[in-house]
């Protein structure tokens, strides 16, 4: 099972996964032309995508979504909710199908899970992607409002996991950002802060989880090492010994290789 991040950040976010015979994309947050030559970068040709999975309307999460779906022909996946917030990026040519939370979706080697977020959208979802060949599972989860027990049961099940720590709060405070959108941003609709994903991960660290990249962080409100730091720190407290990573905002990078054993914290 590979992960591959295309690109994580306010500015736009997709990411790969693959198992032997089978990609998808989820999100698809940079232009239809980025989205293709970041795919040809790492070696996977767009139309040989299983799907494109949408957890919610954000531009940051489909702003290439309707034409490189037009163009590639590659379907489309995402709740109704989002499909219908999102319907002003597609022209109806593509193919466009409704992706339920709680209900398992296969996609060729893959299997698919969505779950609700609280997140200021109209129908968000975090993602459960299982490879069931080799048991492995990968959780998805940015644009966390605050992680819903059901959230917290789902990844609890995943070797992997891409995490949001999108802001870090005296970073936000001292922001360009007006007091409005501070609110939003650190607001139960918003995202989660270095330290409530700190918090996250503290309760999911077990001997399950092999790897942690923080992603989605605010080019504007945060900072790499100050993410890290807290997510390590958390973690410490575990005595968690797998590898934790963050994904520098606007970077392609491609998540750690699973591993029978474990490994030591890292900075990507």
């Amino acid at each position: 099972m590979r992960v591959v991040i295309l690109a994580s950040s306010s500015a736009g976010n997709a990411i790969l996964v693959e198992a032997r015979n089978t990609a998808v994309l989820i999100d698809a947050g940079l232009s239809a032309r980025e989205l293709e030559r970041r795919l040809f970068e790492v070696g996977r040709r767009p139309q040989d995508l299983a799907a494109l999975v949408l957890t919610h309307e954000h531009g940051d999460h489909v702003r290439g979504a309707g034409a490189f779906a037009r163009r590639w022909r590659v379907p489309t996946w995402a709740t109704a909710g989002t499909l219908a917030a999102c319907a002003d990026r597609f022209d109806g040519s593509e193919e466009r199908r409704c992706l339920t939370p709680g209900t398992a979706l296969r996609l060729g080697d893959l299997v698919l899970e969505a779950w609700p977020t609280v997140h200021d959208a109209a129908e968000p979802v975090a993602l459960v992607v299982e490879d069931p060949a080799s048991d492995r599972r990968i959780g998805v989860a940015t644009d966390l409002g605050r992680p819903t027990q059901a959230v917290r049961a789902a990844l609890a099940r995943c070797q992997g996991l891409v995490l949001e720590a999108n802001h870090d709060e005296e970073l936000l405070r001292r922001s360009p950002y007006p007091p409005s959108v501070q609110q939003r941003i650190a607001g139960p609709f918003g995202h989660l802060s270095n330290d409530a994903a700190a918090d996250l991960l503290r309760d999911l660290a077990g001997a399950q989880l092999h790897w942690v990249a923080l992603a989605h962080l605010s080019e504007r409100a945060n900072d790499p090492d100050r993410a890290f730091e807290a997510a390590r720190r958390a973690l410490a407290q575990r005595r968690w010994n797998g590898q934790l990573a963050v994904v520098p905002p606007r970077r392609c990078v491609e998540a750690p290789r699973w591993r029978d054993t474990a490994t030591q914290l890292s900075l990507w």
